[in-house]
């Protein structure tokens, strides 16, 4: 039989509910004696020993002896009574402070002993102490929690459909549906409403989870529940990186990021700078990555993250509520640090991922929505916004049109609200919205969106500043219905490009080379043919005959099949066998073209 049980958990998850759920049961079973103990502090433990050892009239008890020569007294007793008894340890928050101080085994079998911790030290498990892990509510228990909370209270009114959404947003957790049930219950405000209300980016817990609604005695706020323990962490080893850690965490998706992500230059720059500026470390000492991997156990075994390595690229998880109520916790001149840092982090992880490893892009990507939900504008500010692009065109290229289209709705029109209209990365936006509209079949709104655009283009773009009028071709128009609009989109940026790029540019080249597979398309095959013939003219120019890129160009016709009757055939045919090369060539380097704008993509 297991005399002695420790039941370890976050904050908020019931542990206190449940021994005093224990402590009952004792009572109504017989049990001679129960003694429960604040142990959040060493010395309440041994006042309240000695004071049991005074109640019971332990012998060897001295009323003018200290209150720990009376509890080690307590202790003694405890281990040779025959009296049946239970002690009840209730949230160690030290765990080596505690360690004189656990009950002995008893000699007649009729003791026990009950903990409870938010800590997940090794230490608790020794002694034939065995540790019972406390989790949220499955999603059936909250359900039935709430069903049985408002119907006692006669307000089973307020219980509609989005009661599981609701439990579901509140992470499970037994404190924040207590407290959730009890706000419904006092100003009459269905479910509905009251996640509307906790889903707003300007309510605070506090608003959410007032004082008056902690009416199941839970004694303490959530924010309290699930941060008590972040002071004392934070002048652990290594001292003064557990609340910056935290901050940083908090920003990113509550179900889980990779440990890479600490071991990134992001990351590391980020704790060293928050080192430097913390008082209580004595001189300069540099966080390298071994640090930052332990600031991370530290906040494990506080019970403020999980940090579990066979999650894999969810190995770092923390409750929904504990990431708000840091959030709210973090002063607002430390935010947009804490914000640049996380999109420098995602940043790094994006470009270091398997981009063919769905799981691992979808872990990425709900990190960044989780980054652009809590930071909102302020990503923008701190230049991190180029990670929402990344992740809608991520929507384009995986074809998921349902998804693209709102994606890129929304983020045009914050860019267009924030950077303005005619900014070059608002009208990158725009293209890629068109993109989307063309990914879902709606090609009238991509052209009519792009169409738009050119006035702007023409305004802002320079001849000193073509990276922009370089990534902005419309590649795919060529291959929808309407190949009209495309041939005209077209033709306008044919236009902009001769005229600021100069008609010799390789992606001046490129669009004349889509213009002419346009012409091709729409049955012109003489202007197709006219602008082919300049494409290949201006590519041997630039590369020579014998270059790949040169031959690709004079092969086309070939591939095109309408252009391979009578004279054109025959003439392609003898072009293309004149410029082949020896056999096994010695290949050049590619036509290069400029990407640096890519960047911004």
């Amino acid at each position: 039989m297991v005399l002695t049980q420790v039941l370890s958990g976050g904050g908020g998850v019931g542990k206190t509910q449940l021994a005093a759920a224990y402590a009952h049961q004792a009572l109504a079973d017989g049990v001679e004696l129960v003694v429960w103990v604040d142990a959040s502090e060493s010395e309440q433990v041994t006042t309240r020993y000695a004071q049991a050892a005074y109640l019971v009239n332990v012998p060897g008890f001295v009323e003018d002896e200290s209150a720990i020569a009376n509890a080690r007294a307590f202790l003694h007793w405890l281990a040779v009574t025959p009296r049946s008894w239970l002690v009840i340890l209730d949230d160690i928050t030290d765990p080596d402070a505690m360690q004189p101080w656990w009950p002995p085994p008893s000699a007649s079998g009729r003791g026990r002993v009950l903990a409870t911790t938010r800590r997940h030290d090794a230490i608790l498990s020794g002694g034939g102490r065995a540790v019972v892990n406390i989790e949220t509510y499955s999603a059936e228990e909250a359900d039935t929690y709430l069903r049985e909370r408002l119907t006692t209270a006669h307000a089973a009114h307020l219980l509609d459909t989005q009661a599981n959404t609701l439990a579901k947003t509140l992470g499970y957790l037994p404190l924040a549906l207590s407290h959730a049930a009890a706000y419904m219950i006092n100003e009459d405000v269905p479910c509905a409403d009251y996640l509307h209300r906790f889903t707003h980016s300007s309510a605070r817990l506090d608003e959410l989870f007032p004082r008056h609604a902690d009416t199941e005695g839970y004694g303490r706020q959530v924010a309290a529940a699930l941060l008590l323990s972040l002071d004392v962490a934070q002048t652990c080893e290594p001292v003064g990186l557990a609340i910056p850690a935290l901050r940083l965490a908090a920003m990113l998706d509550p179900a889980g990021h990779p440990r890479s992500l600490w071991a990134g230059r992001a990351v590391i720059r980020y704790l060293n700078a928050q080192r430097a500026a913390s008082s209580s470390v004595d001189g300069p000492s540099a966080v390298d990555p071994s640090q930052a991997r332990a600031v991370l156990r530290l906040l494990h075994r506080y019970g403020l993250i999980v940090d579990d390595a066979q999650a894999g690229s969810r190995a770092v998880r923390l409750h929904a509520l504990t990431a708000r109520a840091m959030r709210e916790y973090t002063p607002g001149d430390a935010l947009p640090n804490v914000v640049k840092t996380a999109a420098d982090a995602l940043t790094e992880l994006w470009l270091g991922s398997h981009r063919h490893e769905r799981d691992e892009s979808a872990v990425v990507q709900t990190n960044i929505d989780s980054l652009e939900g809590c930071a909102g504008d302020l990503l923008w500010e701190v230049g991190g916004h180029h990670l929402l692009r990344w992740s809608g065109r991520s929507l384009i290229g995986h074809g998921l049109a349902s998804a693209a289209v709102p994606y890129w709705q929304r983020l045009t029109a914050t860019s267009e609200r924030l950077l303005g209209r005619a900014h070059p990365k608002t009208l990158l936006a725009r293209r890629e919205l068109a993109m989307a509209y063309l990914l879902d079949d709606r090609d009238q709104d991509a052209f009519a969106l792009l169409r738009e655009d050119f006035p702007y283009r023409e305004q802002i773009l320079e001849p000193d500043h073509p990276e922009t009028i370089r990534v902005d071709k419309p590649t795919p128009l060529y291959g929808c219905k309407s190949i009209d609009d495309a041939i005209a989109l077209l033709e306008d940026t044919l236009a902009v490009r001769e005229r600021l790029l100069g008609r010799e540019d390789p992606t001046t080249i490129a669009c004349r080379a889509n213009l002419a597979i346009a012409y091709w398309r729409a049955g012109k095959t003489l202007k197709a043919t006219s602008l082919l013939e300049r494409v290949l003219a201006d590519r041997e120019k630039a590369l020579g005959t014998r270059h790949p890129d040169a031959l690709s160009a004079a092969d086309r016709p070939q591939r095109w099949r309408g252009l391979s009757s009578g004279r054109w055939w025959n003439r392609w045919r003898k072009r293309l066998r004149a410029r082949r090369p020896a056999p096994d060539p010695p290949r050049g380097p590619r036509m290069k073209t400029d990407h640096s704008a890519h960047r911004d993509l």
